[in-house]
């Protein structure tokens, strides 16, 4: 308060002590337009009339009575500190109405997307998630985990679309799964449930919304025991996940990719799955294309293979945050698309019997 108080306060001094044709007074109206930073519309309304008090002194003082010059500057300081509180009321609604999107957006996001532990049997997990619009902090991109039978079940998706229009798909799926995961023994059936699962939930939603009509769910269903050193996976349109052994990077490339998850009459009728070795300290990264579709100010893509050669011999932990920052700074702190990123590494175990 000390900038608009003392600006009234040296403005009123110097045009009450200046030679007559120097007029200072129309410079008050500084004073709410600085309050508006620091205040809310009370607070600029007090200023304003402080300073009109002031520009009626420096009339009555200068003359001894008030000009036409000075009753003009009044009525233009009354009307600027009017309009002023009114932007400052508006603008103080709009961040209250911001807080309450934030708040709802992480509980949203607490829910949906429950944190991964930072372990699961012998993984050692670590997640993040960036949303497409950083306010609402959740969107179309998806990741969960279940323990089952001494085994990790995770499954990563991304729904077609970004923000919040696609976050009711994505509720789909990871309901159905964390359901799911504990039902079936084997990885195929359980993606054929989450397919049949996906595509009836999502044509209740086309028949209330025709733009629903076309949605479906790229997803990858990962499978690792305790005791084998393997990685069971079903890919259902979804990026390959890449296993980082030393410094060599491996996309795991199914031999027979499926469809996205809720074509319905387009599905298989059986999925597929696929097994890859996942030895001791090997790290498995699963992420959505949002990822790997970020582009730089020069328009290139992120460049997470070369990326990831680069930071070999990191934890799963060190990676991903290491991997969050520099896929931001890649992209000027902005992404174009959701992006979630999860990373699993084998630690070494007794016991355990080789691949097979």
């Amino acid at each position: 308060m000390a900038l608009p108080l003392g600006l009234i306060a040296v403005v009123t001094v110097v045009d009450i002590l200046a030679p007559p044709h120097v007029h200072l007074g129309p410079l008050l109206v500084a004073a709410p337009a600085v309050t508006a930073a620091i205040g809310g519309p009370r607070l600029v309304v007090l200023v304003g009339a402080v300073a009109t008090a002031a520009q009626l002194a420096i009339g009555v003082t200068r003359r001894g009575w008030l000009t036409v010059n000075h009753q003009m500057q009044l009525l233009a300081l009354v009307v600027v500190t009017a309009v002023i509180a009114v932007f400052v009321t508006l603008r103080e609604r709009q961040q209250r109405e911001m807080t309450q999107v934030r708040s709802v957006s992480e509980a949203v996001q607490r829910v949906l997307l429950r944190p991964l532990p930072p372990s699961l049997g012998p993984l050692r997990v670590a997640s993040v998630y960036l949303a497409a619009d950083a306010e609402a902090q959740v969107g179309g991109d998806l990741f969960a985990a279940a323990r089952t039978g001494g085994q990790t079940r995770v499954i990563i998706g991304d729904v077609r679309g970004k923000g919040l229009s696609s976050v009711s798909d994505a509720a789909l799926l990871l309901g159905a799964f964390r359901e799911a995961a504990h039902q079936h023994a084997e990885l195929s059936p359980l993606t054929r449930y989450l397919e049949r699962s996906v595509s009836r939930d999502l044509a209740e939603l086309a028949e209330a919304d025709r733009a629903s009509e076309e949605d479906f769910i790229t997803a990858a269903v990962v499978e690792i025991p305790d005791d084998r050193a393997v990685v069971r996976l079903v890919n259902c349109g979804h990026p390959p996940p890449l296993l980082v052994r030393g410094r060599d990077v491996t996309p795991l490339r199914t031999d027979q990719p499926e469809t996205p998850l809720g074509l319905g009459d387009l599905a298989p009728s059986d999925y597929r799955t696929d097994t890859f070795p996942l030895g001791d300290n090997d790290l498995l990264l699963l992420y959505t294309d949002g990822v790997v579709e970020a582009r730089d100010a020069a328009g290139v893509f992120y460049p997470l293979v070369e990326r990831l050669t680069a930071w070999a011999g990191d934890d799963a932990e060190t990676l991903v945050r290491r991997l969050k920052h520099d896929l931001l700074a890649h992209s000027g702190g902005s992404l174009g698309d959701d992006a979630a990123i999860v990373a699993l590494q084998r630690t070494p175990r007794q016991g355990r019997n080789p691949a097979t």
